[in-house]
């Protein structure tokens, strides 16, 4: 399947979910970072979803029943712009490269909406993703409203686009998961490359620094998010992103980062130290988390729930706890009361995509949702150790967290992110060698 044939087939589908409607989806804006320079541009995922169109000031049309049809409004050729920005497709180019039935200048838009929604029952539309477009969504509707006399109708209901192109969004297809992998390889050699510089005196952000150029050397367009560089007592913060302290001799060091590739996300996280060598309480509560993420991924596989893997995750974190002296008390007991949260506070894991932290509900109606194959998750135990009286010092600033993405696949899973080393013996033998 190329790149262009899964954009038409999830076209497809959508058209035979909307029926005899319209669908409309705008890309995202560009974004001012100060007064003459942007933000490096990202498109909207659910507009990329659909077209694969990377520009900004685009917006994708999809006309159902009995013969569906594809309209893309875009930025017309300019050859200043392009002087100055780089190329444009233009409506021209991009109805042949982007397999659109019809494409017109993004001018065009107010004038053509109306027309387009004229007779239809409903409009499926992100109603609430951004008041600009819904006042505009609105002009639109009303000026159909003002063609009444005329005999022309007017749509009675808007329907939420993102929640049906949100269970498409769940199960990858096969161009997906090739763009996961390759996104994962990336990202998995520069988890690779960070163990074998760290040395104790670097600054957390020169271990950043050989990430970001190992992303960048393999052809990843950006970081799928700020990357975490969490050195000792940083590595109790979840969202630590400031990545300026020393690293010393005997902090463990929590990396949590991931490139995105072709608009698709990959999401690691191992933590190893920086001396090269685990011992003590650091690597006891390590294996431990290591065997909870053992037993976390053993429960991800067609049929199990989305909170199997955490369930799983909980019981061995819990019983660990125990065993080293952080709790006491029965395991299922600590687990009703929630007792693991004070050194385990999030889930385990989460979907993963287009983005991050993926589209997708997690469940309904009191019950987790199922996983099925082509279903994306992170795994991602973890134990965060802060100081505290009723805690042995030998615990304390403690962070660690063990991170992979897991494709449901036909009877069990497979992990897209199993080249990066996590056991003690794997993770020690690369650090010594050059």
């Amino acid at each position: 399947m190329t790149s262009m044939d899964a954009y038409i087939a999830r076209r497809a589908r959508l058209a035979a979910k909307i029926g005899d409607a319209v669908a409309i989806l705008a890309t995202a804006p560009e974004r001012a970072r100060n007064r003459d320079s942007h933000y490096p541009y990202r498109f909207d995922s659910y507009f990329y979803y659909l077209t694969g169109f990377t520009e900004p000031e685009a917006v994708y049309v999809l006309i159902g029943g009995s013969e569906p049809r594809s309209l893309l409004f875009c930025r017309s050729k300019n050859e200043e712009r392009e002087i100055w920005d780089g190329f444009r497709y233009g409506p021209q180019g991009a109805r042949a490269a982007f397999a659109m039935d019809e494409t017109f200048p993004i001018e065009a838009l107010d004038e053509q909406m109306p027309k387009l929604l004229g007779d239809r029952d409903r409009v499926f539309f992100s109603l609430g993703a951004d008041p600009a477009w819904d006042m505009r969504l609105t002009s639109w509707l009303n000026a159909v409203r003002a063609m009444v006399r005329t005999g022309v109708r007017a749509p009675s209901e808007v329907v939420d686009l993102r929640s049906h192109l949100d269970e498409m969004r769940l199960v990858k297809d096969g161009y997906e998961l090739e763009t996961m992998r390759k996104a994962a390889a990336i990202s998995a050699g520069a988890h690779r490359r960070a163990m074998r510089t760290v040395r104790p005196g670097m600054h957390e952000y020169e271990i950043e620094a050989e990430i970001l150029h190992e992303f960048a050397r393999h052809g990843a367009q950006a970081p799928a998010y700020t990357s975490i560089v969490a050195g000792g007592a940083n590595a109790c913060v979840l969202h630590y992103v400031t990545n300026r302290c020393v690293l010393q001799d005997n902090d463990l060091l929590l990396i949590d980062a991931g490139c995105e590739l072709d608009g698709y996300a990959s999401d690691i996280t191992r933590t190893f130290p920086v001396g090269g060598r685990f011992e003590g309480q650091r690597k006891a509560l390590y294996e431990i988390v290591l065997e909870a993420q053992r037993q976390a991924i053993d429960a991800v596989r067609p049929g199990a729930s989305f909170n199997d893997p955490h369930a799983a995750a909980v019981r061995v974190l819990t019983q660990g706890l125990v065993d080293v002296g952080l709790l006491g008390g029965e395991v299922g007991g600590l687990i009703e009361s929630g007792a693991y949260r004070r050194f385990y506070m999030h889930r385990t894991g989460h979907w993963l995509g287009l983005d991050v932290h993926d589209a997708g509900d997690y469940g309904s109606e009191g019950k987790w949702k199922p996983l099925v194959e082509g279903m994306v998750l992170t795994v991602e135990p973890g134990l965060y150790v802060r100081p505290a009286e009723d805690i042995p010092q030998a615990f304390w600033n403690i962070g660690i967290r063990i991170e992979d993405d897991v494709v449901v696949t036909a009877s069990a899973n497979e992990v897209l992110t199993a080249a990066v080393p996590k056991s003690v013996s794997d993770i020690e033998a690369l650090m010594r060698s050059d």
